[in-house]
């Protein structure tokens, strides 16, 4: 039963659509950041080829991690297992390397940054194809500038860059009914939802995660129950630690970056709810009802419920774009930064994601919901015939919302700056975590 998540998941692909630009802000007076050294850039292929037989260890240990601790996990194929050869060239080490991880071979990790546009810096500029494979977002304001092996560069710029690499291109066509070749022996499976034939479809399963959804739900739609995100973060942040440990800073940072993205994709309340606003009974009832050949209610959920996340996602990238390009600072900026929560939950653990940051975006999933609607122009919020996506007007008409002074979009606002808080904090406290487990052994 997975035909109205398939179609659910669709909308849910340009969520949080540039990271680095949030995370910059998060970490930028985050004193283990902003009093970093400056590290040596470094290619991926010298950190492999250095750390081969304690890679070797640790992607082991992580696939055991996986086995005992993810729900409906799938296994890795023993023959993708990372196995140290040093004779091997630096091209087949980090096909293995990239095999182990289960991600898609074609990733580019390219020496680059993510430019901060409160602070441009001048340089050699990349185009979008030579850090990913996906075609970028209109109005997504990346920048992309070349670094160079032996140069260094900041650490806050690592970090805060890394955290948008996932959306690159690393998590595309990896399951089984995917139209690639690695999708065929990765051993996930079919694609639990989404469309195995749309490339920002394919990825969703590793940056959602429907942890707190109802038992009925979970009985009705049960592909729900597998959480690949939390695969993705363990496996990057002990790839950061390792570094870390063994005098690799900037793959350290780079990791570190690499995982947080997944842990912030889940501070998006629309990544960790399924259908906010709407009964499980009617969810339900869409599938059934799609099942034998009347998918009318399911269209109409996914069409309005794809209107209403897409719009908050470009609503809050554009105004730190404006904020920026201003050089005016405002709530978001100020949420982003701000440290008083963040010695308010529970110490890091490894069940902070699902305990703390899943469950604090899925209860706030409605309220964030309700206040989109009520702010939005009717066509987005009631019109199932309206399909934002598809056109090419959804640049101004995000200016236009900006320029509405009312009660709603007030709202709207302070529930974005709140939703931004809470991606400032969990950043900081799993990048604490992660340093701690840094410490040499």
């Amino acid at each position: 039963m997975v035909l109205l998540l398939a179609g659910l998941a669709t909308m849910q692909a340009m969520a949080w659509e540039n990271h680095s630009l949030a995370s910059y802000r998060a970490f930028e007076n985050m004193p283990e950041v902003a009093s970093a050294p400056s590290v040596t850039v470094e290619p991926l292929e010298a950190f492999l080829r250095a750390e081969e037989y304690t890679l070797e260890a640790l992607l082991a240990s992580q696939e055991a991690w996986g086995l005992t601790s993810i729900e409906k996990y799938p296994a890795r194929p023993a023959e993708l297992a990372f196995k140290a050869d040093p004779g091997r060239s630096d091209e087949s080490r980090r096909l293995a390397f990239l095999r182990a991880l289960r991600v898609a071979p074609d990733s580019r990790f390219a020496l680059y940054t993510q430019s901060d546009p409160w602070n441009p810096t001048s340089g050699t500029r990349l185009p979008s194809a030579a850090v990913s494979t996906q075609t970028e977002a209109t109005g997504s304001g990346y920048r992309y500038g070349a670094l160079k092996s032996g140069e260094l560069v900041a650490a806050l710029t690592v970090l805060a860059t890394a955290t948008g690499e996932p959306d690159l291109g690393l998590d595309i066509h990896l399951f089984e009914d995917s139209p690639s070749d690695w999708g065929r022996v990765y051993g996930f499976g079919p694609q639990p939802y989404g469309n195995p034939a749309v490339a920002q479809d394919s990825h969703i399963p590793f940056h959602s995660g429907f942890m707190h959804e109802s038992r009925l739900v979970k009985l009705g739609i049960p592909t729900v129950r597998r959480n690949l995100i939390l695969l993705r973060f363990h496996q990057f942040s002990t790839l950061a630690a390792l570094a870390f440990r063994t005098g690799h800073a900037y793959w350290g940072w780079r990791f570190a970056g690499l995982s947080l993205h997944y842990l912030q994709d889940l501070t998006q309340p629309l990544r960790a709810a399924l259908v906010p606003g709407e009964p499980n009974t009617k969810l339900l009832s869409a599938q059934a009802l799609a099942l034998v050949g009347l998918p009318g209610m399911k269209d109409e959920l996914v069409q309005l419920r794809s209107n209403r996340c897409l719009v908050v996602e470009k609503y809050q990238s554009e105004l730190l774009l404006r904020a920026a390009a201003n050089k005016q600072e405002t709530a978001l900026e100020k949420a982003l930064r701000n440290t008083d929560k963040d010695r308010g939950y529970t110490d890091w653990s490894e069940r902070y994601m699902r305990d703390v940051v899943s469950l604090q975006s899925s209860r706030a999933a409605l309220a964030l919901a309700q206040t989109l609607t009520a702010a939005l122009p009717a066509a987005f919020a009631a019109d199932a015939g309206f399909d934002l996506a598809a056109r090419e007007t959804g640049s101004n008409l995000l200016s236009e919302l900006i320029k509405r002074d009312s009660p709603e979009r007030n709202r709207l606002d302070a529930a974005l700056a709140e939703t931004m808080a809470n991606f400032g904090t969990h950043s900081r406290n799993a990048l604490r975590g992660i340093l701690r487990a840094s410490d040499p052994l």
